[in-house]
């Protein structure tokens, strides 16, 4: 069983010191074989924000690390870094790759970077994009629980989030769906959920889940959430399927812990992969 943890918009430059050590302690507990940093790692961008994000990723200790960036990831005031060199401080701190690919028998990690320098939120995911994640896909191994990580969501739970859903979403979750994803990623509006979008996209060909995460250590939470990370097991293949729990951590300032709030246990039946 492969694990993974989600950590997601943890905005370095507004962190809650008491959350970072939390979360570090969480992680040391339940020794992750990957963590994902699915996007706005940092408040402004600058180097100092992302030198603290990269020192608390060397922190954690897990052998593996997939960041891509969010919109606060590209700088906002300094418009001829943001023009020529948007994702400089990002690739000083986690590599020059921004889509980087895991897999493990059982596990397989596509990310997506969705962020546009020319715009200031609003993500998007090109069509050639699309089709790369989907080939990709396509290769996977039975076994293997296939997950995409994007930053802007999918599909939303309130309608007045839906102006953040990503750019083209449908055109990719059918995609991706056909090809034989199981979940996809994101965050962006820091607020957790797990959302069937077979449910919610029309002609999705086989099931596919929306795994949202909330700000995992920022002060920048909403009133109906607080700080959160996401926990995904893939368990592998069960006979003619295969299952992953995804677990929703939450902090809590009581305790100075995270602690689980909910389990999901999904099943994706091999014969229906693209």
């Amino acid at each position: 069983m492969t694990l993974a943890i989600q950590i997601s918009d943890p905005h370095f430059g507004t962190e809650r010191p008491a959350a970072v050590e939390a979360l570090l302690q969480l992680v040391h507990e339940q020794a992750p074989d990957v963590a994902v940093l699915s996007g706005d790692i940092t408040q402004r961008a600058s180097r100092a924000q992302f030198r603290t994000a990269r020192a608390f990723v060397d922190r954690l200790g897990v052998p593996v690390t997939l960041a891509i960036p969010g919109n606060h990831d590209i700088p906002l005031f300094n418009l001829l870094a943001r023009l020529f060199a948007p994702y400089a401080n990002h690739r000083r701190a986690f590599g020059a790759e921004l889509e980087p690919i895991a897999e493990w028998p059982d596990l397989l990690l596509l990310t997506v970077n969705t962020t546009r320098p020319w715009r200031h939120k609003d993500g998007e995911v090109s069509a050639a994009q699309v089709e790369r994640v989907a080939g990709r896909l396509r290769s996977a191994q039975p076994e293997q629980l296939r997950v995409v990580v994007v930053h802007q969501p999918l599909a939303v739970t309130r309608k007045e989030d839906e102006p953040n859903c990503l750019r083209r979403c449908a055109e990719a979750a059918r995609a991706w769906s056909r090809a034989g994803a199981d979940l996809v990623l994101g965050g962006h509006i820091h607020l957790p959920f797990v959302l069937p979008l077979h449910e919610r996209i029309d002609a999705l060909p086989r099931p596919l889940w929306a795994v949202q995460a909330g700000t995992a250590v920022s002060s920048r939470v909403r009133d109906e959430a607080g700080n959160s990370v996401n926990l995904i097991r893939s368990r592998g293949r069960m006979g003619d399927r295969r299952e992953a729990l995804v677990e929703r951590w939450d902090y809590r300032p009581a305790s100075h812990r995270f602690e689980p709030v909910s389990v999901h246990r999904l099943g994706f039946e091999v014969g229906s992969d693209g």
